[in-house]
């Protein structure tokens, strides 16, 4: 299966796959009309997912034909209790009704998961020219143009939440939740930004907003690739009880509500007699 080191000599392979994709997804955005499927309640589907996700699933096995994927677009080959050591975690178009609305906000999202962390990630929105990556232990960078040069990145420092005035709370354009509302009483100052797709933790890891509330349904694909960028710029993401958001169990791809910071503890959150409120 190789190590990890091994694989970083490959990141500029695993760019130019996501790239791939990405051309393949902005010819489709700009067809005058594209097919839309539902594949359950309110979840849309169109050719640009399917076709962004062939190439990708091909070129990760032309590259790491031992390392296992999981996608959204792909039927899950992980069965219960499964722990794989590496794995990659993979959503071909996160955000398809940003894509459906033409607004340009949606990514292609890999992750490379190592027993349950996410250890890299790339998340490009093509529409946008915009593209993170980040090796958690070796840094975080952004690329805001198809030929602009790779700069580093990191979240905003500050010794507590206390004394970021306002609080910049980045929050889903397309699944806002009444518990958000509710959960928000709690700071006396804050300004709300509305992204779409994985580029709310992106905004984080840039220094660009300061945590990222989510109480409803996300899998692992949604997350991962965002939560590793996050993470390589000193963020963190945990679950509201505090413990660590992990992806331990590909077979359970759905996570728990969790909470997206630029600080690696909930200990300077101002409390509420129940936190997940």
């Amino acid at each position: 299966m190789g190590n990890t080191e091994d694989l970083r000599q490959k990141e500029w392979d695993f760019i130019k796959l996501i790239e791939k994709a990405g051309v393949k997804i902005l010819s489709i955005y700009h067809e005058e009309n594209f097919e839309i499927q539902l594949k359950g309640e309110n979840n849309p589907l169109t050719k640009a997912d399917l076709a962004a996700n062939q190439i990708i699933l091909e070129g990760l096995h032309t590259l790491c034909p031992d390392i296992p994927v999981l996608s959204e677009e792909s039927i899950n080959s992980f069965s219960s209790g499964d722990r794989p050591p590496l794995y990659w975690a993979v959503d071909p178009l996160d955000g398809t009704k940003e894509f459906i609305k033409r607004n340009g906000e949606f990514t292609v999202n890999l992750a490379l998961i190592e027993n349950g962390r996410p250890i890299f990630g790339i998340v490009m929105a093509p529409a946008l020219q915009l593209s993170y990556r980040g090796w958690v232990g070796h840094g975080a960078w952004k690329k805001n143009g198809e030929t602009a040069a790779w700069a580093p990145i990191s979240v905003r420092e500050s010794k507590s939440i206390n004394t970021l005035n306002p609080l910049r709370v980045v929050a889903s354009r397309s699944h806002l939740d009444p518990k958000l509302d509710k959960w928000l009483e709690r700071f006396t100052s804050y300004e709300l930004i509305q992204m779409g797709s994985s580029i709310k933790f992106c905004l984080i890891a840039e220094g660009a907003a300061d945590i990222y509330p989510r109480h409803g349904t996300t899998c692992i694909w949604d997350t991962a690739a965002g939560h590793a960028v996050l993470a390589a710029a000193g963020g963190t993401v945990l679950q509201f009880d505090g413990s660590d958001l992990s992806y331990s169990e590909p077979a359970q791809t759905k996570n728990p509500s969790f909470i997206a910071l630029a600080f690696l503890s909930l200990a300077s959150l101002p409390s509420r007699e129940n936190p997940n409120a």
